[in-house]
């Protein structure tokens, strides 16, 4: 019975891993051209109707079936988000892919290696949850870069603005002169403003899409200038001046917090390193807290104090600014 349901593991993983290989395939061999099309495709309206919206739906797959059947389920939306604002090169539809592979290699190979039920619930966990880690931290990072080129970015706007050009123009300039985070998605502000939609729009899209409080900042300002008037340059050099402040303020907390937050892993790391490493080299020893109902009640407690040790460590070294 064992036998049959790892060979069933292996065959559902090489099903998948077809289909990430032909996934991966296809977008490898996308031409300029074709990834030009796609480009216009993303802003361009379905058919032929004049009451189409504007901007097209997201495509969650290449797979017609799959994408048909991600855009009925729920959560699905929060994790396009996700993809949005880190950048993703593939589709929400490869990554799931990805994420069921990557469980049932876990598991099968939990099965291969251990007899523990233990490492064959957690197994599956870790490794699933491996591409949303990945997300995480490509989000992480886009938006510190985003942060560190945003009030250079809004001193231009203010320049382009005092020396006469509109809005839209300097968000052009801006766009030309900034790499990637922020000359990409201000590149996608204006097509999205060229190709008919409403600037106010435009930059309510472009801060979901980076999730960046900072330029939440922006946004708004601009939307409230647009309604109620006002110098919109200096609006622009005062909030790159409050961001660069702020972005000062960010770097010497996390100075003195430093040794809170290596504390934190220190602590937190240590009790699962040692019961790793005693499952490895005893585990006879450390199978009672498993098998027995006494041990069980106090892993469950272990596991809940080190929760809160972590939930609290977490509080005391988060500062919001």
């Amino acid at each position: 019975m064992n036998l049959l349901v790892i060979g069933f593991g292996i065959f559902v993983a090489a099903v998948v891993v077809i289909e990430l290989c032909l996934l991966a395939f296809r977008h490898s061999r996308t031409s300029s051209r074709q990834k030009i099309r796609k480009r216009i495709r993303a802003f361009a309206p379905e058919g032929e109707d004049p009451a189409a919206d504007i901007l097209r739906q997201r495509k969650l797959s290449d797979m017609p079936a799959l994408d048909a059947f991600l855009r009925h389920t729920p959560g699905i939306p929060q994790l396009d988000d996700l993809l949005q604002q880190a950048d993703a090169r593939y589709p929400l539809g490869f990554y799931l892919l990805l994420t069921l592979f990557l469980v049932v290699i876990s598991w099968v190979g939990g099965n291969l290696l251990s007899t523990n039920p233990l490492l064959h619930f957690v197994a599956p966990i870790l490794g699933g949850s491996v591409p949303y880690l990945y997300l995480l931290r490509r989000k992480s990072k886009r938006i510190r870069q985003f942060q560190a080129q945003l009030p250079d970015a809004l001193d231009m706007l203010a320049r382009a603005l005092r020396a006469g050009h509109a809005f839209s123009g300097g968000l052009k300039l801006a766009a030309e002169e900034f790499p990637a985070p922020l000359g990409q998605e201000f590149q996608q502000t204006m097509d999205e403003i060229n190709f008919g939609v409403s600037v106010p729009q435009a930059l309510t899209h472009m801060a979901a899409r980076v999730d960046c409080p900072d330029l939440k900042f922006f946004v708004v300002s601009v939307i409230l200038q647009r309604e109620t008037g006002g110098n919109l340059a200096e609006i622009m050099e005062t909030l790159a001046n409050l961001i660069r402040e702020r972005f000062k303020l960010h770097g010497k907390i996390r100075v003195l917090s430093a040794e809170g937050r290596l504390s934190a892993a220190i602590l937190v790391g240590l009790p699962i390193v040692m019961f790793l490493f005693l499952q490895w080299r005893s585990p006879e020893y450390i199978g009672l807290l498993i098998t027995e109902p006494a041990g069980r009640v106090m892993l469950a407690g272990a596991v809940a104090l080190l929760l809160m040790g972590l939930v609290m460590l977490k509080k005391m070294v988060a500062i919001k600014v």
